[in-house]
C-alpha cells in the first residue's frame, strides 16, 4: 500500500511517517516503478507500535531498541537460550517502563479532572 493509505490506517501524518523512516524506525518494504513508497501489513504493525510508544514518552532511540529486540525475537532461525533471554529481558524492561508511565498518566489525568471539576464548581457558584 502507498503512504497515504498507511497514514489513514495508522492515523499518522505523511510527515511523521517520513520522519520515522529517516530515523530508521520503519523502512518501506518496496518502491513502485514511479518511486512511491510501498508498505506491507508488517510495516503498518511496526508503525502502530511506534504510535503507541510515543504518547508514553519513549524516545526514538528507545523505539528503535525495542523494535530491534522484537525483530530479532521474531526472525526466522534459531537463537541460543542466552541471547533469547537477553532479548526477552529488553522487551520486559519496556513493558515495565510502559506500566510505570501509564500509572503516571493516570495520576496526571485524575489531577486534570479534579482541576476541571474545580473550575466547573467556580462557574456554577458564580451564576446568579
Amino acid at each position: 500500500m502507498q503512504i497515504g493509505e498507511v497514514a489513514a490506517r495508522t492515523e499518522l501524518s505523511l510527515r511523521t511517517i517520513r520522519h520515522y523512516e529517516e530515523a530508521g524506525l520503519v523502512i518501506p518494504s518496496a518502491r513502485s516503478q514511479g518511486g512511491f513508497r510501498l508498505y506491507t501489513e508488517s510495516d503498518v504493525a511496526r508503525l502502530m507500535v511506534i504510535r503507541r510508544m510515543k504518547p508514553l514518552g519513549f524516545t526514538l532511540d528507545q523505539m528503535l531498541d525495542l523494535l530491534d529486540a522484537t525483530d530479532r525475537l521474531d526472525a526466522p532461525g534459531h537463537l541460543d537460550a542466552d541471547e533469547r533471554e537477553k532479548l526477552v529481558e529488553r522487551v520486559r524492561g519496556y513493558e515495565l517502563a510502559a506500566q510505570d508511565r501509564i500509572a503516571d498518566l493516570r495520576v496526571r489525568l485524575a489531577r486534570a479532572e479534579d482541576f476541571a471539576a474545580t473550575l466547573r464548581e467556580r462557574i456554577d457558584a458564580a451564576k446568579p
